[in-house]
C-alpha cells in the first residue's frame, strides 16, 4: 500500500525552481530518507507533504487522499491530513511540563481527559520517557527533549511521521544512540516515516531506501547499499565519502551474475575488471567507482587474481584516525584514497601494491 505518493511535484519561489518535477512513492511502514547538501530541496520537499509549503506544480496524495493539487487548486492543510513532523529544533515549549507537551495535539483536537491521559503516558512509556512525565521541559537533556518531540509527534496516531534533521543538534555519540533507538521504535510501530538529512552515514544506518537529491531533483532511489555500492552517477558516487573513480576504456563486456554485467577496463597504468549495471560496449569512457575501504596491500610478488585489479605506487600522506588510517597513495595516474586498519605496518613514502576484487568495483559510463 502506498502511503505517500508524489507526481511531478514543484516549487518554486519566484525565479527560483526548488524543487523540480519530483516523482515519489512511499510505502506503507516504510523509512525513507531524502538526502542531500543544503539548497537540495530535500526539506522543501518535506514541507510540501506536511502542507507548510503549497506545491506550485503537481499533485501530492497521503493515503487514499489528494492532499495538494496544483491544477485543481486542492490544497488540504496542515492541520487536517493526520501527519506528525519533529523538527530540528524540536520546538519543545519551555513553560510546559513533558506530559503538557506531549498532550498538546490531542488538546487541541478536543479529547477526553482521561484518553489524553492514557494516550500520552502510553506513548512516552514507547520512548522511556513516562517517569520524566510532570519534569519542566527545560530540565531536560538534548536526548530527552528529542524523544519528547517524538512522542508528541506520534501521540494522536498519525498515518506519516515526517522528521527534519531530528538529530543534528545532539553530539555525535548521542546522534548515533538516539538515531538507533528510533529505527527500532519505528520498526516496532510500523509507522511510515519520511526523514531529512544531510549526513550520509545517518541516512545509510536508518533507511529502507534513500533518495539522492541535487539541485531540486532525485538523482537517484534505492536502498543503502545499492546507493553506496553501485550509484547512478558520478554525483551520487561523490557524495559518499572520498571514492576513487578513475578513468578507463571498456574492452570487453559480459553478462554476469544478479543481472550484472562484467566488464574489462583498461586505465593509464592498470587493467581488471568490474561491474556495471547495462552491457557497455568496447572503446565506451568510464569511471570505475573504487571505495577506500574495498582496496587492500599485497606484496608485488603475488600473482594477480584474474578478478582484480591492481596498482603500484608510494605512500604519500597518512592520518591517523583510531581505529583506523586514511592513507593517500600516489600511482602513475592519480592519488587512490586507502582506509586501512591503524595497526598497518606502512610509513610515508614506502613503495606499495594495491588491489581490489573487480566484484567491488563499479563502472559509471562518462
Amino acid at each position: 500500500m502506498t502511503a505517500v505518493l508524489l507526481e511531478n511535484v514543484s516549487r518554486a519561489f519566484d525565479t527560483h525552481l526548488a524543487v523540480d518535477r519530483v516523482n515519489l512513492k512511499v510505502e506503507a511502514g516504510e523509512f525513507l530518507t531524502l538526502l542531500g547538501p543544503s539548497g537540495c530541496g530535500k526539506t522543501t520537499t518535506l514541507r510540501m507533504i506536511a502542507g507548510l509549503d503549497q506545491n506550485t506544480n503537481g499533485r501530492i496524495t497521503i493515503g487514499d487522499t489528494v492532499v495538494s493539487d496544483a491544477e485543481r487548486h486542492i490544497f488540504v492543510a496542515a492541520e487536517r491530513r493526520r501527519l506528525g513532523m519533529v523538527f530540528q529544533s524540536y520546538a519543545i515549549w519551555p513553560h510546559m511540563t513533558v506530559f503538557d507537551n506531549v498532550a498538546y495535539p490531542l488538546r487541541i483536537r478536543r479529547r477526553p481527559a482521561a484518553e489524553i491521559k492514557e494516550r500520552v503516558m502510553a506513548t512516552l512509556a514507547l520512548v522511556e520517557m513516562e517517569k520524566y512525565a510532570e519534569r519542566p521541559a527545560p530540565a531536560l537533556s538534548g536526548g530527552q527533549q528529542q524523544r519528547v518531540a517524538i512522542a508528541r509527534a506520534l501521540v494522536f496516531e498519525p498515518e506519516v511521521l515526517l522528521l527534519d534533521e531530528p538529530l543534528s543538534n545532539l553530539d555525535a555519540r548521542l546522534r548515533t544512540q538516539m538515531g538507533d533507538e528510533f529505527r527500532k521504535l519505528q520498526k516496532r510501530l510500523k509507522i511510515t516515516s519520511l526523514y531529512v538529512t544531510h549526513d550520509q552515514e545517518e541516512a545509510m544506518a536508518l533507511s529502507d531506501r534513500v533518495v539522492v537529491m541535487e539541485g531540486g531533483k532525485i538523482l537517484q532511489v534505492g536502498s543503502p547499499e545499492e546507493i553506496y555500492q553501485r550509484p547512478g552517477s558520478r554525483s551520487v558516487a561523490s557524495f559518499f565519502g572520498s571514492p576513487n573513480l578513475l578513468d578507463a576504456e571498456v574492452m570487453g563486456s559480459h553478462p554476469a551474475d544478479a543481472g550484472f554485467f562484467r566488464l574489462e577496463v583498461a586505465g593509464r597504468d592498470w587493467y581488471g575488471r568490474c561491474r556495471a549495471a547495462t552491457h557497455l560496449p568496447a572503446g565506451t569512457r568510464v569511471g570505475v567507482l573504487v571505495r577506500p575501504e574495498c582496496i587492500a596491500f599485497t606484496e608485488e610478488s603475488i600473482a594477480p587474481d584474474d578478478d582484480s585489479i591492481r596498482w603500484n605506487g608510494r605512500v604519500k600522506e597518512m592520518v591517523f584516525r583510531g581505529a583506523r588510517r586514511s592513507i593517500a597513495v600516489e600511482t602513475a595516474s592519480q592519488v587512490l584514497r586507502v582506509e586501512m586498519p591503524s595497526q598497518l605496518p606502512v610509513a610515508v613514502g614506502d613503495k606499495v601494491t594495491l588491489t581490489t576484487a573487480g566484484s567491488t568495483a563499479w563502472a559509471i559510463e562518462s
